[in-house]
């Protein structure tokens, strides 16, 4: 079966200010460098449901955001988070191409997929949008998976440069999902240290500015993976970020695209073996354009690779 590739053009949509990061032209070298890899499947992404949002952001929250007035120029949710006139479509595209993933993975129609969205999504708390997230994709996908497909325990993995508070905190009460993040610690958003366990289900791997790809291969051996296999989920879901690459500009991590690779074909080795190879990946942040291509590239092709 093929990995499939979700996209669609509303998340070119979401505008942002002039020199911010996460910027509409991130996904167009994401999308040029994935083009020709064999063994994929080009699929369009439909908006999320108001049911599906729902199950993780609060009503008042998501009311307030469909209600808020961009016709004269976005508004700042907060100091990085921009709503615009396409913002929502775009969030709704991010989060409904995770849950058609999901669809097409339970029907048997593919065997893993990557969501080439923006913006991302792995901030946003459940009433809470920051940190140029809006909607929390990989929070309603496990919560849809969950509900829509009988999955019992889902695997949340993150290796964006920044933690993703967001996820922890819908997940931290929740016992059927485990959040394994690695992240930059100093670095935004100032949480994500290993004594935030959530319910026993929460398992944060800090990393020192310069790493490198050794102990970020490292933690993940000796700690991420084997709490991975111990907690034994029916679905994984990643937060793929690339921007702990060298060459990004947000963080210090200095990952190369073989790192990425690395993580990714560990993924699918145990998901292979245990969860019939179910993995849905969503793009999180990643902002030098061509280290972002190269690792998106390096990420999907793994995917794509042969058991």
């Amino acid at each position: 079966m093929q990995t499939l590739i979700l996209h669609h053009d509303d998340c070119r949509h979401h505008e942002t200010p002039r020199r911010h990061p996460e910027s509409p032209q991130r996904i167009v070298p994401v999308l040029k460098a994935l083009e020709d890899i064999r063994g994929t499947e080009k699929l369009p992404a439909p908006l999320a449901t108001a049911e599906q949002v729902g199950r993780v952001h609060d009503v008042d929250f998501w009311a307030s955001l469909s209600a808020a007035d961009t016709s004269q120029g976005a508004i700042f949710l907060d100091a990085d988070t921009v709503l615009g006139n396409g913002s929502l479509d775009a969030a709704l595209r991010a989060s409904g191409a995770a849950c058609f993933a999901l669809d097409q993975i339970y029907a048997g129609k593919a065997r893993n997929a990557f969501c080439a969205v923006r913006p991302p999504g792995h901030h946003a708390e459940s009433a809470t949008a920051q940190g140029f997230c809006l909607i929390n994709h990989v929070a309603v996908a496990a919560r849809h998976a969950q509900h829509q497909h009988g999955a019992v325990r889902v695997a949340v993995l993150d290796f964006d440069v920044h933690h993703g508070n967001g996820s922890q905190a819908v997940f931290e009460t929740s016992p059927d999902v485990m959040y394994i993040s690695s992240h930059q610690i100093p670095l935004y958003p100032g949480t994500g240290y290993p004594d935030e366990v959530g319910c026993g289900n929460v398992l944060n791997l800090p990393l020192a500015p310069g790493s490198g790809g050794e102990k970020f291969r490292q933690t993940w051996s000796h700690l991420g993976l084997p709490a991975l296999h111990s907690f034994d989920p029916d679905l994984v879901l990643v937060s793929a970020g690339f921007d702990a690459h060298a060459s990004d500009p947000l963080g210090q991590i200095e990952l190369e695209e073989s790192d990425f690779d690395w993580i990714t074909r560990e993924i699918c080795a145990f998901a292979d073996e245990r969860c019939d190879g179910r993995v849905v990946s969503v793009l999180e942040g990643g902002y030098s354009l061509d280290s972002l291509a190269a690792s998106a590239r390096s990420h999907v092709e793994a995917l794509t690779a042969e058991a």
